[in-house]
Protein backbone atom coordinates (compact mmCIF):
# COMPACT_ATOMS: atom_id res chain seq x y z
CA UNK A 1 0.00 0.00 0.00
CA UNK A 2 1.84 3.30 -0.69
CA UNK A 3 2.46 5.99 1.21
CA UNK A 4 0.07 8.89 1.23
CA UNK A 5 1.21 12.19 2.70
CA UNK A 6 0.27 13.84 5.87
CA UNK A 7 -3.31 15.77 5.41
CA UNK A 8 -1.84 18.73 6.74
CA UNK A 9 1.53 18.99 5.57
CA UNK A 10 2.98 22.56 3.77
CA UNK A 11 6.32 22.19 1.98
CA UNK A 12 8.83 24.34 2.87
CA UNK A 13 8.52 26.56 -0.10
CA UNK A 14 4.89 27.12 0.48
CA UNK A 15 5.47 28.21 4.01
CA UNK A 16 7.97 30.80 2.88
CA UNK A 17 5.30 31.97 0.11
CA UNK A 18 3.23 32.15 2.37
CA UNK A 19 5.96 34.13 4.89
CA UNK A 20 7.00 36.48 2.28
CA UNK A 21 3.36 37.38 0.78
CA UNK A 22 2.27 38.52 4.08
CA UNK A 23 4.95 40.30 4.86
CA UNK A 24 4.25 41.99 1.41
CA UNK A 25 1.54 41.88 0.51
CA UNK A 26 1.83 44.64 -2.54
CA UNK A 27 3.65 41.71 -4.32
CA UNK A 28 0.73 40.04 -6.13
CA UNK A 29 -0.62 43.27 -7.39
CA UNK A 30 3.23 44.33 -9.11
CA UNK A 31 3.04 40.56 -9.74
CA UNK A 32 0.09 41.32 -12.04
CA UNK A 33 1.59 44.60 -13.55
CA UNK A 34 4.20 42.79 -14.51
CA UNK A 35 2.53 40.10 -16.30
CA UNK A 36 0.57 42.70 -17.92
CA UNK A 37 3.31 44.44 -19.30
CA UNK A 38 5.16 40.83 -21.24
CA UNK A 39 2.48 38.34 -21.51
CA UNK A 40 -1.52 39.72 -21.51
CA UNK A 41 -2.35 41.11 -24.74
CA UNK A 42 -5.59 42.53 -26.20
CA UNK A 43 -7.06 41.42 -29.22
CA UNK A 44 -5.89 44.81 -30.80
CA UNK A 45 -2.20 43.79 -29.52
CA UNK A 46 -2.46 40.08 -30.89
CA UNK A 47 -3.82 41.50 -34.28
CA UNK A 48 -1.57 43.78 -35.23
CA UNK A 49 1.28 41.24 -34.44
CA UNK A 50 0.05 38.86 -37.24
CA UNK A 51 -0.40 41.65 -39.75
CA UNK A 52 3.61 42.21 -39.01
CA UNK A 53 4.36 38.86 -39.03
CA UNK A 54 2.39 37.98 -42.62
CA UNK A 55 4.14 40.66 -43.52
CA UNK A 56 7.66 39.36 -42.77
CA UNK A 57 10.07 38.84 -46.04
CA UNK A 58 11.36 35.24 -46.19
CA UNK A 59 14.67 34.78 -45.49
CA UNK A 60 16.98 32.82 -47.73
CA UNK A 61 18.13 29.69 -45.72
CA UNK A 62 21.62 30.43 -46.26
CA UNK A 63 22.47 33.90 -45.89
CA UNK A 64 25.75 33.97 -46.00
CA UNK A 65 27.79 33.83 -49.26
CA UNK A 66 23.98 33.13 -51.54
CA UNK A 67 23.97 36.16 -54.08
Amino acid sequence: MPMLPARHYESEHTQFMRKLLEQKPQLETEQKKSRAIWWDKTPAQLDERRVMDASRVQQKPYVYGSE
